[in-house]
């Protein structure tokens, strides 16, 4: 069992999203069987028509931090509620994207060539107009975690514009596998070897992402495209981001970057963090966990690494909880793992009837929690959040555990 100041090295090194290797040991298998097909899990809010659209973005003058020559760039969703639909669903991932992950096996468990990645749609529809009836609405940004595409944070995303946000996930180049960019350009993760100062390197870099991100969302409310190829953005999009009230969640690494860039940058109003653990080695804190925050904040743990990941349980964690004066929550779920807080927990059982995954690797991903009852969990715990945070709006579950979510514990 590995020790809690161990936890962020071992999900580093589990949260790479593809093998560098592209041939399979399961190749003869995938020749004969057809891809297994998954649906994400709808969304559950009233507000049913979602629209997505992307963006590119162009830090001019910011070199990039892992390829030398090249000045940084994003690309990024803006997920909104939607007056109608458009005629085209978005897909789950880019074709490019979907063909790299065809080619290699993904997070350990998926052989290449088992998993149909191209034919997944989200619920949302491309460039369809914003719906700008009700005013604008609070920004949640989300960042998924190291070497993982944004792609794992859809069923966040849709299940908070069907509540009424406005979401932007985001993927850091070249240290996410992979992202593609306008007319076709994939752009493969280009990392150094592992150690402490390519996870100090990563935040940082996350953490520039971000505050760009911000700026640019700024110049779209005040009327502004900020997509690099000036392409025709949804009618109303600046309209309905409200930039007074804004959120940050990110799974692993991600997390960590919203706590880190609400230490740094006070436009982000209130932050959560699913599974990152605040540390880059033993006894080497990032820096939020021994400031602490003045603003809300939730920890949402798991079970990685052998026990639950808390604020009693982790130093970091607990350094950050000790630290912080604003308002806070840690959860956790005992029978969950690092991956039950993204799409992986809803989508892996509809794939392991197909694939037949090892119970080992299967519990490695999602632990045994119920997963229908996992991702119910997630999406009310996380709607709560915010809708106190950001909304002012009181809500019982964040106050003491409730029966209709039996896996969560509250740690005091």
């Amino acid at each position: 069992m590995r020790s809690p100041a161990q936890r962020l090295p071992l999900a580093v090194a589990f949260v790479l999203a593809l093998s560098a290797c592209g041939a399979s040991a399961n190749a003869a298998r995938t020749a004969a069987t057809p891809p297994a097909a998954f649906e994400l899990p709808r969304p559950t809010g009233p507000s049913t028509t979602i629209g997505t659209t992307e963006l590119h973005l162009v830090d001019a003058g910011r070199p990039d931090p892992w390829v030398p020559g090249r000045t940084r760039e994003l690309m990024v969703s803006v997920w909104y509620p939607a007056a109608r639909p458009s005629a085209r669903t978005a897909p789950y991932l880019r074709p490019g994207v979907a063909a790299a992950l065809e080619q290699v096996d993904a997070l350990g468990v998926f052989k290449a060539g088992t998993v149909d990645w191209r034919s997944a749609r989200t619920h949302a529809t491309e460039s369809a107009p914003a719906d700008t009836r009700h005013g604008a609405r609070p920004v949640v940004l989300y960042s998924p975690g190291f070497g993982v595409p944004r792609a794992l944070g859809t069923t966040i995303a849709e299940e908070l514009v069907s509540r009424g946000y406005v979401v932007v996930t985001v993927d850091h180049t070249y240290e996410t596998a992979p992202v593609e960019f306008p007319g076709g350009r994939v752009e493969p993760q280009r990392l150094p070897g592992q150690g402490p100062e390519r996870l100090k390197t990563a935040l940082r870099a996350r953490v520039q992402d971000t505050r760009l991100v911000l700026d640019r969302l700024a110049a779209l409310r005040g009327g502004h495209n900020p997509d690099a190829e000036g392409r025709a953005l949804p009618p109303g999009l600046g309209r309905i981001l409200d930039l007074s009230e804004v959120g940050m969640v990110g799974h692993s690494a991600g997390g960590i970057e919203a706590a880190e860039t609400m230490r740094v940058d006070r436009r982000v109003d209130a932050g959560i963090d699913m599974d990152g653990t605040m540390q880059y080695a033993e006894n080497d804190f990032v820096q939020v966990a021994r400031t602490g925050l003045d603003r809300p904040f939730m920890l949402m743990g798991a079970a990685s690494g052998g026990s639950p990941q808390t604020h009693r349980t982790t130093p970091s964690w607990g350094s950050f909880w000790r630290h912080s004066t604003g308002w806070k929550r840690d959860l956790n779920v005992p029978a969950a793992s690092h991956y039950s807080y993204t799409d992986v927990q809803a989508v892996l059982p509809a794939l392991d009837e197909k694939l037949d995954i090892p119970a080992r690797d299967r519990a490695a991903l999602v632990g045994t929690v119920d997963p229908a009852r996992m991702t119910a969990s997630v999406r009310a715990y996380v709607t709560a959040f915010f809708d106190r945070a950001l909304r002012g709006e009181h809500r019982p579950i964040l106050d003491r555990p409730s029966p209709r979510y039996p896996d969560v514990r509250f740690i005091r």
